[in-house]
């Protein structure tokens, strides 16, 4: 049965995987209100988790070290409360040749190796080429689908990473490239990047060690 996550975690997890944001997108995150988020946040800030930062113009919340160690106490609790930890495990090894197949596609993306120079940008003006990237993805969109129902029959909050991937993926076979690997919307770079950093921080995996 399928276990839904208390809303501090959920706040403070939203912090942990979009790394940094204000409280709107916070919310949205994993549907939380806005009074609701702001305080908890506001709560996290007392207790030293989180904290607010503003550059460039944009100001935000960012995880400090003690609040990176709760979010991953909570998390391993609430893992260990499902009496399915071994279910998310070999879901992660699932993910791991797929997360290669996604790293490969972006860097396909960006670069197209030329004569004498391997790291040459991709000027996207071979349609052999995008259309070798876009049918990866594709594959890979299929692919997570069942994953994500796998780890979301476990703990809720998974929910809707294969939904946003594959919105994202219609927008690229749409024409809008942008949405491959862009940083500041939900593209298919992005999307994957907090399903990885949802499932080690999960887990309790230190993401530094390449896994």
């Amino acid at each position: 049965m399928t276990q839904d996550s208390p809303v501090d975690l959920l706040v403070l997890h939203a912090v942990r995987i979009t790394g940094f944001a204000d409280v709107p997108a916070l919310a949205r995150r994993f549907g939380t209100g806005l009074d609701e988020t702001t305080d908890l946040l506001e709560d996290a800030e007392a207790r030293g988790w989180v904290q607010r930062s503003a550059f460039a113009g944009l100001g935000g919340w960012s995880l400090t070290v003690a609040g990176r160690t709760e979010n991953e106490r909570q998390l391993a609790s609430e893992l260990a409360g499902t009496g399915r930890a071994e279910e998310v495990r070999e879901v992660h090894r699932d993910f791991l040749p797929l997360n290669a197949r996604l790293q490969r596609a972006c860097t396909d993306w960006q670069l197209r190796p030329a004569p004498g120079d391997r790291l040459a940008s991709n000027d996207h003006s071979d349609p052999a080429w995008e259309d070798g990237v876009l049918d990866e993805l594709a594959a890979i969109d299929r692919a997570i689908a069942p994953l994500v129902r796998r780890l979301s029959d476990v703990l809720a909050r998974f929910r809707g990473y294969d939904e946003r991937f594959a919105a994202a993926l219609r927008r690229v076979q749409a024409g809008d490239g942008g949405w491959v690997d862009r940083t500041d919307v939900d593209s298919c770079h992005r999307v994957w990047f907090e399903l990885h950093e949802d499932l080690v921080a999960t887990l309790g995996i230190d993401r530094a060690r390449g896994v």
